[in-house]
């Protein structure tokens, strides 16, 4: 090779890292691997002893409780296909009273093929599930394996938020309300459907609905001041974003997008339109967000009030400082890591992160 295509292979080179690494790396932090040895840890939740219920997306319900792991029984049948599988969970905000988990997981209909994102409850009695509900069942199935979304909130009325992401037919479900997928919805808790739901008196529509437009939802938040629902979801190459939801808005996925398909070519000419919502903050390039937590602790400083989200395709969790409902700042933690899933503030203030390949790690401010 010569000098000049050496040259030309260091501007390229050097083009192509500028662009993946926007982002300024934090290195005044460090992490403590709490569960180790996860494979890919979707979800967690704590209970009040302090003990640990994780997802694993294989389909495995672990308690982790004193340095020992045990597998939950009496989970019900998975469908386990591309991106689906056991997915988040998380308790009821007044679950010392009733007992109540939640949880997301992809199943079949009966003689169905496919599957889809389902929203259930249970309680949890030794080491077994009992007293099982379906809350939720999103139709129809489909053997696509891609974008089933299923992040799980509660709000402070006790109403639970999910979401679906398009299950890869973006040209039909995110924007038909009488249609499932592509959405974020809300519930009472026990499944029934709240009587100013936004599209409660529309004809045919899907009354669990609560907003719409949307690619593929994984990151979803409950503002720890405003008490507003704050979610991140996929773009495709390019247009990750952050939105904050708002009853019966639509969020344009796919008419307006600031990404492109991943070959490169258009699929929209178009990233604003009347009556269609802008995100608060997009990427490009998409960094594939999932998992979502506000700082809401004085453990980590002048960190507080940050949003910190996991970053699958470069793996690093980002700190975004905000102000004004805007993102002035962004910081890669825990650099390199792997492929964080899952975020969570524990009950002790501290965050914890699910990184696939390795476990359940705490961060640690230097």
């Amino acid at each position: 090779m010569n000098l000049r295509s050496i040259f030309i292979v260091i501007i390229l080179t050097s083009t192509f890292a500028c662009a993946q690494d926007k982002n300024p790396i934090n290195t005044k932090n460090s992490h403590e691997v709490i569960v180790p040895n996860l494979v890919n840890p979707w979800s967690f939740t704590f209970l009040p002893n302090k003990s640990i219920l994780i997802t694993e997306k294989s389909g495995e319900l672990i308690h982790f409780e004193d340095g020992k792991k045990t597998n939950i029984t009496g989970l019900p049948k998975i469908y386990l296909r591309g991106q689906g599988g056991l997915l988040d969970i998380i308790l009821h905000p007044n679950y010392e009273e009733n007992k109540w988990i939640y949880f997301s997981y992809a199943s079949s209909d009966n003689n169905s093929s496919g599957g889809n994102t389902t929203i259930a409850r249970a309680k949890l009695k030794e080491s077994s599930l009992i007293d099982l509900e379906v809350l939720y069942k999103a139709t129809p199935d489909t053997s696509k394996g891609q974008h089933f979304g299923s992040r799980l909130v509660f709000d402070d009325s006790n109403c639970l938020f999910f979401t679906i992401g398009d299950r890869g037919n973006r040209d039909e479900n995110p924007q038909d309300i009488t249609r499932d997928c592509g959405k974020i919805y809300r519930i009472n808790d026990d499944g029934s459907i709240p009587e100013d739901n936004p599209f409660v008196n529309e004809a045919n529509a899907k009354t669990a609905i609560y907003s719409y437009g949307h690619r593929n939802p994984q990151g979803l938040t409950l503002h720890p001041k405003t008490s507003a629902i704050w979610s991140h979801e996929h773009g495709p190459k390019g247009g990750d974003e952050i939105n904050i939801i708002e009853a019966g808005k639509n969020y344009g996925w796919p008419i307006i997008s600031y990404g492109v398909n991943y070959s490169g070519t258009k699929f929209t000419d178009i990233t604003e339109k009347e009556g269609l919502e802008q995100p608060i903050h997009y990427w490009d390039p998409s960094i594939a967000p999932s998992g979502m937590a506000f700082i809401n602790s004085d453990k980590y400083g002048d960190w507080k009030s940050n949003l910190l989200i996991g970053s699958l395709k470069f793996q690093y969790l980002n700190m975004c400082t905000l102000k004004d409902n805007k993102v002035i700042k962004e910081e890669r933690l825990l650099d390199g890591l792997g492929r964080i899933r899952s975020v969570n503030q524990g009950p002790d203030g501290y965050i914890y992160v699910g990184v696939e390949n390795l476990g359940i790690v705490k961060l640690i401010r230097e």
